[in-house]
């Protein structure tokens, strides 16, 4: 347990995500070693997960437009019929900070609360100016929350001793925890009116990329496992973000894996998999691996997809 004012983590989560981290940290490294990938290949991924990321982010706060209404917004310049001019403001301005991001991670700065507030203040253009890039200057309830958050004086300087604890990173964490935990903290001090989960969402890429890992993108059909998982850290547990948090990492990773030249990773649906003969589990219970983390897998849709090698892994590791 580490305590310092009210920054107290149980770090009794490590154990049971050893092997899950090692997993990601090596696909990571495959990754870094094969780039630079193929340029047509790279350029359609990126342009691709950009406009899940803003689809799956703003669908978790409220916004009603599609993926697919999404992409006509942002690549397409149409309005789409019957949808606020707010959840298009959301759409272009999530894809302005976006590109604003990457300029962040480029530059290899150290982080900084003027990053936060930069992409705060995308996230609000045009919507909510007043408040875009400011530290919230009055009290804050969330529906739904298990907390409240604390009064705006210690926001502000709560806020600075996030960021202070994430550069210095006492506990030695790894990347993914690391994001992990400023992620939560971030979402607990809540330091600004509006537009909070959208900006710890890109801050908490930021953390990940400067350190080579490809977006984590939590899922719009994610949402209710999300906020459970943030509710229970407020009680100390992190299992269940960690693992939402390495599932996410883990899709996007696969993603920029399979446009590695000669390649042999397939990833097929679960219920096609489990089909071979050589493969002893049934439907469900490799679904359960799935969902805990015990193997290799990721998420499409609200579909699960894994490899065959990486349910024989799991087999000869229990033999």
């Amino acid at each position: 347990m580490y305590i310092c004012g009210v920054w107290e983590i149980d770090l009794t989560y490590r154990t049971e995500f050893e092997s899950t981290f090692q997993r990601l940290e090596e696909k990571k490294d495959l990754l870094q070693k094969a780039r630079p990938l193929p340029h047509a290949s790279l350029n359609k991924i990126k342009e691709a997960l950009q406009i899940e990321w803003t689809y799956n982010s703003n669908s978790i706060e409220g916004n009603t437009l599609s993926l697919r209404e999404t992409q006509m917004v942002l690549q397409e310049g149409v309005t789409i019929k019957g949808k606020s001019l707010r959840e298009h403001f959301e759409a272009k301005n999530h894809e302005t900070a976006i590109i604003h991001l990457y300029k962040l991670i480029e530059n290899k700065a150290p982080f900084s609360a003027h990053d936060i507030l930069s992409l705060h203040g995308y996230v609000l253009r045009s919507i909510e100016d007043e408040f875009a890039g400011r530290i919230r200057n009055a009290g804050v309830r969330i529906s739904g929350a298990n907390f409240t958050p604390p009064n705006a004086r210690k926001a502000s300087i709560l806020f600075d001793e996030l960021i202070e604890f994430v550069n210095n990173n006492p506990l030695h964490l790894n990347s993914i925890e690391l994001a992990t935990i400023f992620h939560h903290k971030f979402v607990w001090i809540h330091p600004f009116f509006d537009g909070n989960g959208r900006t710890v969402r890109l801050a908490m890429n930021l953390l990940l990329m400067r350190n080579g890992y490809p977006p984590a993108i939590i899922l719009k059909n994610d949402r209710k496992k999300y906020y459970t998982a943030l509710n229970q850290v407020n009680k100390g547990n992190y299992s269940k973000l960690i693992l939402l948090m390495c599932q996410a990492i883990e899709r996007s990773l696969n993603i920029y894996l399979s446009a590695i030249p000669g390649r042999e990773e397939e990833y097929e649906s679960i219920s096609t998999i489990v089909k071979e003969p050589s493969i002893p589990y049934t439907q469900e219970y490799v679904s359960l691996l799935a969902r805990r983390g015990d193997i290799d897998a990721h998420k499409e849709g609200r579909n699960w997809v894994t490899t065959k090698k990486a349910i024989e892994n799991y087999i000869r590791s229990k033999s």
